[in-house]
């Protein structure tokens, strides 16, 4: 008799899953119930569904959290969470390398579980939760896809490379946008292809997809939402609300994304949102060399970004670093600069403390971008044209887990996986390009309080267009 582990709402078959699919639950656990009696009650897809989607939204906020100290965007400033992501050190016998696998896996195993075996027996399944289901089961390829070297499509398969799982994630997104209930999923589902297409540098295909997606609505959000009076936390909140993850200070004006402004307030995480095609299709403008055409995207974009909202937060017990290792600067009079050899800027530095306790932060997009500075770049060519759209992409995507993307950064097969599976051969290894700078030095920065200046050491938008011809970044290009 085969046992079905159910827990706090949620359900995860063990025996399905295979290598670092592996997942123990780590929550109280019934041994009353097995699988036939689960597949024989009625009404068994609401709660599969509910368990799946609350493990959606916890396992985007697990990639967002190690993913944003990957890249050059946050800095754990204190001792919990990864002490190794920042360097970027990326081992495969990382506990959290064998995590962010198990989290994809769960979601995808779940999915299949739901759609091939629950469907089949619980009448009362809608096609709604049908939707649910396919949709997380797709984005966990486009997970494994972004950020993995490569991982199994199935459970206890191959290892197939990420251009496979990408490829994956494009079939199922696609065949989900004539099922899609409202105008938000099928933009949602189209600017997803578009986003794997990007990765894989398909312009034809990403330019299709980012207008469509557009098409359907101009300003659409697709959130993961979380529940704090039913323990579903937003991980990546507690984190950037607080003192340990530490933003780069020409990024401070966007912190913190995630607040808690009543109690057990645990804020939303945006998976899809417009602001995305519009860097999509500016991407391929440049590309094509058509500079004229992507400025007046990103004048577009720019447009919408100053719609979103605002959020007045109150941040008082935010010391920026003042009783932990790194002191980064609290007052709006700093200047910064995003690295020695680029100007000083004012306006990226909020006043905080016991003095200032509130902040106002953009909480869907922001960006310190100009149609000033789009022009200038436009006027000095592709290369100053695209580092400005990859500062957008990298404002706009903040706290969002994507720069590390960016960065052409990739996580490789667990050593749980690779030490049963012989096709893991080949990805064990993380993919860190030689462009990026080791020992924490993308987080590195100085500050002169005398001055009030803060000079970062290096500008990763320039670093990425310096190398916009390897296999790594800018995929549109090459």
């Amino acid at each position: 008799m085969k046992k079905t582990a159910i827990y706090l709402g949620t359900l995860s078959l063990a025996a399905l899953l295979g290598a670092c699919d592996l997942i123990q639950p780590k929550d109280i656990i019934n041994p009353n119930v097995d699988e036939d009696n689960y597949l024989g009650s009625t009404s068994t897809m609401a709660p599969w569904r509910n368990g799946l989607e609350r493990d959606f939204a916890t396992t985007v906020a697990a990639f967002v959290e190690m993913a944003e100290l990957v890249s050059d965007n946050y800095y754990n400033n204190y001792t919990q969470s990864s002490k190794v992501f920042d360097v970027p050190q990326i081992e495969y016998h990382d506990r959290d390398v064998t995590n962010l696998q198990g989290l994809v896996a769960t979601l995808r195993e779940t999915a299949v579980y739901g759609l091939d075996k629950i469907a089949a027996t619980d009448p009362a399944t809608t096609e709604k939760d049908l939707y649910s289901l396919r949709f997380i089961r797709a984005y966990s390829y486009l997970l494994a896809g972004e950020y993995f070297t490569g991982l199994p499509i199935v459970s206890k398969g191959e290892v197939k490379d990420w251009e496979t799982n990408l490829n994956q994630a494009i079939a199922e997104f696609k065949a989900l946008l004539d099922a899609a209930p409202d105008d938000t999923e099928r933009a949602t589902a189209n600017l997803l292809i578009a986003r794997a297409y990007h990765r894989l540098g398909d312009r034809t295909n990403a330019i299709a997809h980012a207008q469509a997606a557009l098409s359907a609505s101009g300003d659409f959000v697709r959130y993961v939402v979380f529940d704090g009076n039913n323990g579903v936390s937003n991980g990546i909140q507690g984190w950037i609300y607080g003192t340990a993850f530490q933003p780069l200070p020409r990024l401070d004006f966007l912190d913190p994304k995630y607040f808690q402004s009543v109690a057990n307030e645990q804020r939303p995480i945006a998976i899809a949102k417009a602001e995305e095609a519009w860097l999509i299709l500016a991407e391929a403008q440049i590309a094509d060399h058509d500079l004229s055409a992507a400025t007046a995207t990103l004048k577009d974009l720019l447009a919408l970004v100053e719609r979103r909202p605002v959020a007045q937060v109150n941040d008082e017990n935010e010391t920026r670093g003042t009783t932990v290792s790194i002191r980064y600067p609290n007052r709006s009079a700093y200047r910064v600069a995003a690295s020695a050899e680029d100007p000083l800027r004012e306006g990226l530095v909020l006043d905080r403390g016991k003095d200032h306790p509130t902040v106002t932060v953009p909480y869907i997009s922001g960006t310190s971008v100009t149609e000033e500075m789009i022009d200038a770049a436009a006027a000095d060519g592709e290369d100053a044209l695209l580092e400005i759209l990859y500062l957008m992409r990298q404002e706009i995507l903040f706290a969002e887990g994507r720069r590390m993307c960016d960065l052409g950064i990739r996580y490789p097969v667990c050593f749980n996986e690779a030490s049963v599976n012989p096709t893991a051969a080949g990805y064990t290894e993380a993919q860190i390009p030689a462009f990026i700078p080791l020992d924490r030095d993308m987080d590195h920065f100085t500050l002169d309080e005398a001055a009030e200046t803060v000079v970062i050491k290096y500008n990763m938008n320039r670093i990425i267009v310096d190398n916009k011809n390897t296999e790594y970044v800018v995929p549109f290009i090459h």
